[in-house]
């Protein structure tokens, strides 16, 4: 799949130089991906076409929440957006988020643009340290069964117990028509994680509680169902 992998690098690249220059600060941006993430798990919990939800991230191991993803194409195109990342302890209370980047790029008959919501219920360890372990790289060629659920989505086998992780959207605002065969990249944001918990912050420290931020708390209590 290595013709996905240079438009996806190639899209992102273009998305972070395009903003570079008109970002707020990094700490306002990390801090403002808690708020929009936290409003969008109560969402999700409460939309009647979403019922699956709840009782999947009662059993998650791990969530990934991108509150805004951004897709937009005329035959090619692509979607972007920004994330947290946080895993169920044992005690089953969550772990600080650590940032994430969505992005992939897509071909075929498309065109319109949306606005998405989109979290990643994580079933199991394995998926998990795919996840970490692979940067760059969700799907089938890291042994991770992928399957949808949601608003604007084809129905999936979100009822099969070897699907690792269940993609629950729901569309913010916009439109999007077609088909199209995609490639994704799910990557650390070293930047945000930094911003958020100072210099040295690494995923695999975050999610093992070594950093935090009260900022965060109100989060984990939502995943808590607190």
């Amino acid at each position: 799949m290595i013709f996905f992998r240079i438009p996806v690098l190639l899209f992102v690249s273009f998305m972070f130089s395009a903003c570079a220059s008109t970002s707020p600060p990094k700490s306002m941006v990390a801090e403002q991906l808690i708020n929009t993430s936290t409003d969008a798990i109560a969402r999700f919990r409460a939309h009647p076409d979403l019922k699956k939800f709840s009782h999947e991230l009662e059993n998650a191991t791990a969530v990934v929440i991108l509150p805004t993803v951004i897709k937009a194409g005329f035959f090619a195109g692509g979607e972007t957006g920004n994330g947290v990342l946080l895993k169920r302890n044992k005690n089953n209370s969550w772990s600080y988020p650590t940032y994430v980047t969505l992005a992939s790029a897509s071909f075929g008959l498309q065109f319109g643009i949306q606005d998405t919501a989109i979290i990643l219920v994580i079933r199991n360890s394995g998926a998990l340290e795919s996840i970490l372990d692979h940067q760059g790289k969700i799907g089938a060629d890291t042994g991770v069964a992928i399957g949808t659920q949601g608003l604007g989505l084809e129905a999936s086998t979100t009822s099969n117990l070897k699907t690792d992780i269940i993609a629950f959207s729901s569309p913010n605002i916009g439109g999007y028509m077609g088909v199209s065969a995609e490639g994704a990249v799910l990557a650390t944001r070293n930047d945000l994680n930094e911003a958020f918990y100072g210099k040295g912050a690494k995923p695999k420290t975050i999610l093992a509680d070594q950093y935090s931020n009260s900022i965060a708390d109100t989060l984990r209590s939502s995943l808590a169902g607190k």
